[in-house]
Parts: C-alpha cells; structure tokens; sequence
C-alpha cells in the first residue's frame, strides 16, 4: 500500500502535489485528528514538500537552460 502510494505521488504534477498539501494542512489544524492520523498526515505532507521542491529545482534549471541558450 506505502509503495503504491509512493508512485501515485511520484505521478502528482506540481500543482497537485500543493493542493494536497494544503489538504494536509486543513486536517492538522482540526481538533479531531488523532496522534497516528497526525503523525500519518505529517509523513505524507513532507513527502508532498519534498516532491514540491523537487519540481521547483527542475523547473530553475530548465529557465536556467533557456537563459543561458539565448545568450
């Protein structure tokens, strides 16, 4: 289940990935959500995070790319 989720996530595009965050985050701020949800929701919104920054870096270098062909 874990694996199948890790490769749903590596499928998110970025703007998934931050809508799922901000899901996350509704639900911790909730009174209602038990330590293990919590700690379960906290997982896999670092997850998200990570994945986020990934795409960000990959997205910088592309610019990155397309700046330095036009000089």
């Amino acid at each position: 289940m874990k694996e199948e989720n890790s490769k749903e996530r590596e499928r998110l595009s970025f703007e998934e990935a931050l809508d799922n965050l901000e899901e996350i985050v509704q639900q911790l701020e909730k009174d209602d959500v038990s330590l293990n949800q919590s700690v379960e929701l906290y997982q896999r919104g670092v997850e998200l995070s990570k994945k986020c920054s990934d795409l960000l870096e990959k997205a910088e270098l592309k610019i990155k790319e397309v700046q330095s062909s036009l000089n």
